[in-house]
């Protein structure tokens, strides 16, 4: 009688606790998660008065737009896959288009994978990661059914998939077609690409229905999925769509929404006063695109110098497939509308980077500059009754942190990025004070871009990533951009006398930033070195060149004394350790570096503990050039 008695009330118990733990699940929100590609802020919510993007605009409404956002690379696959891993480029190592994500982070954790761990229902279609940098199954981990791609996208009556993935245009199916046949006559193995070698024009203006394009495709596809998706569980969907990239292919009616004879060319056309070179590039990525009257050429700096004509018909092609895409976003909102799933459903809308239009010379990304590194953020919180915008600089890591803060999910201890939910509650703090852009170069060099509220630094850093120490010898040149007197970054300022305390702040807040990012990796040395704890101080070959390259140093900088003694001795361990752990060693060059790294780093913060910072730089300098000398 008791054991029944017990029974009962855990019954009861259970009952009574049961709506706590139905509201609980309840409560969470949905996800609609919007990716475009290479979309700038051409937008009028962000302020772009010529574009037209009613969809995008109603949906701002009531939402935090962030205005100074800035992506973490310049390049598809490697900022799709920081932007979905919550970390920086040089942790995922992740810089190009062709790593794989998980051969570099087996065990990363993503954020649909994580929503997914906490009870969501994950699903993808369209673009979301770049197919060049996980499996086929569009990282399967991330998913918990299986991922839409492209090969389960439909097509209106009368259409199939667009020729080479793009063409529906009577014309270019035909040339295409006849391409095709020619190739497979040869025996080409690859037939995309020998059509697509002959031709593959930057644009094309048809009069087909939205959804005889990729991305008319998969904006239908997501309204399926709204239709039939499963409501008694939380859902993360995530929906990509492929255009603004090129080719700029949208339908005759969003062509006909923009004046050709209206459209503005870019106002700064050429490099910089003071240019960093490296900082360009020319004709790359958009000289793929080829058809009969399109000739790209390269002038003596490298520049990409196209006619007015076609710069007009391009920028008038990117402008139409925008307001192509605002129009496919319309019909995904207003299904899930329809469905009564807007009240508890957070929408975040993004382009993975900006692009360029012909400014600096410059077309599609690659860079570091302004027009590259700015990509739209959009978040709307259906709690939230007000439009913010956003000035203070963000970057595409703080998303990861935010859904989990916004959704009530653990923030995963390793991410990068912040939470921006204060901002999207309106309390008027900026999250940081400057957003970390990066891109590499030829020869090992790698840009580092700080772009705060009104400025833009950029470093150029040789042979290093920030996951190492970084020092003044290892950078290769500087930038300095001033937006508030020179928004179209006409002159690089770096060296101008009324900009020396500023390029001063930004260089000790990069400085900064690059101490944070180092990884403690241990010296991977034989281990009979492991053991050895301190340096001998009889070591004479040390002895002789820490003398002869002191005293020089000191003569060259009138140094006392007591300097002196100080110079030398802290000269004598650097020589004296790297001897000791190297010479006559088994090692590998690898190994080898890794100890002067450490060494160097020791002797650094010795220097620095008795000298400023010029002196240590000349002191750098001039044990180079004693060196030199001594080995010649």
């Amino acid at each position: 009688m008791k054991k029944r008695s017990y029974l009962i009330r855990i019954i009861f118990s259970l009952a009574f606790l049961l709506p706590f733990f139905l509201s609980s699940q309840e409560d969470k929100p949905n996800i609609l998660f919007i990716s475009v590609d290479d979309l700038k802020p051409s937008i009028g919510s962000f302020g772009d008065e010529f574009a037209i993007t009613p969809n995008i605009d109603k949906l701002s409404e009531n939402a935090t737009v962030f205005l100074n956002n800035q992506t973490q690379l310049a390049i598809c696959a490697a900022s799709r896959v920081s932007f979905l891993t919550g970390l920086r480029p040089d942790k995922t190592r992740v810089w190009d288009l062709k790593t794989k994500m998980r051969d570099m982070n087996p065990d990363v954790l993503t954020l649909p994978e994580h929503f997914k761990n906490n009870g969501y229902q994950t699903i993808g279609v369209g673009k979301i990661y770049d197919p060049r940098a996980v499996d086929s199954g569009r990282d399967r981990r991330s998913w918990s059914k299986p991922f839409i791609t492209q090969n389960k996208l439909t097509f209106p009556e009368g259409y199939s998939f667009p020729a080479g993935g793009f063409y529906q245009g009577k014309e270019n199916r035909e040339i295409r077609g006849k391409l095709r046949k020619e190739a497979i006559a040869k025996g080409v193995d690859n037939i995309n690409k020998y059509e697509s070698e002959r031709y593959k024009p930057p644009y094309e203006k048809a009069d087909v229905p939205d959804g005889a394009y990729v991305d008319g495709a998969i904006a239908n596809k997501a309204v399926e999925v709204l239709e039939n998706i499963d409501t008694s569980q939380p859902f993360f969907l995530a929906v990509g769509f492929k255009r603004p990239h090129l080719p700029f292919n949208a339908p005759t009616k969003y062509w006909d929404l923009y004046d050709e004879g209206e459209i503005q060319l870019a106002e700064f056309r050429t490099k910089s006063k003071n240019p960093v070179d490296i900082a360009y590039k020319g004709g790359w990525e958009i000289n793929s695109y080829k058809m009969p009257g399109i000739e790209y050429n390269e002038n003596d700096e490298g520049l990409l110098i196209l006619p007015d004509d076609i710069q007009r018909k391009l920028i008038h092609g990117y402008y139409a497939a925008t307001s192509y895409i605002d129009a496919q976003v319309g019909k995904v909102i207003a299904k899930l509308k329809e469905k009564g799933l807007e009240k508890n459903t957070i929408i975040v809308l993004w382009g993975d980077h900006g692009f360029h239009l012909g400014d600096h010379s410059q077309w599609t990304k690659h860079t570091n500059f302004e027009q590259s590194t700015r990509s739209p953020l959009l978040i709307k919180d259906p709690t939230i009754k007000k439009t913010v915008q956003v000035k203070s600089p963000t970057e595409f890591i703080d998303v990861f942190p935010t859904l989990c803060d916004l959704s009530n999910i653990e923030i995963p201890e390793v991410l990068d990025g912040i939470s921006l939910k204060p901002q999207i509650l309106g309390q008027g703090v900026s999250s940081k004070i400057f957003a970390v852009s990066q891109y590499p170069r030829h020869g090992g060099i790698m840009g580092y871009s700080f772009r705060t509220k009104s400025h833009r630094y950029t470093v150029w850093i040789k042979n290093k990533k920030s996951t190492e120490p970084i020092y003044i010898e290892d950078i290769y040149a500087e930038e300095l951009y001033d937006y508030e007197n020179d928004p179209l970054e006409t002159e690089n300022k770096i060296d101008y006398p009324e900009y020396s305390r500023l390029k001063m702040t930004f260089q000790t807040l990069a400085a900064r930033f690059f101490n944070s990012q180092v990884i403690n990796k241990p010296v991977v040395v034989k281990q009979e070195l492991k053991a050895k704890k301190s340096i001998s101080r009889n070591n004479k070959w040390a002895k002789e060149r820490s003398k002869v390259i002191s005293e020089y140093i000191v003569s060259e900088m009138l140094m006392n004394k007591k300097q002196a003694t100080y110079l030398e001795q802290v000269l004598y361990e650097k020589y004296a350790r790297n001897n000791e752990l190297t010479a006559s060693k088994d090692l590998t060059k690898d190994e080898v570096q890794i100890i002067y790294r450490e060494t160097y780093s020791i002797t650094s913060k010795e220097l620095l503990s008795k000298f400023t910072k010029k002196q240590f730089e000349k002191i750098v300098e001039l044990e180079k050039v004693k060196m030199k000398q001594l080995r010649n």
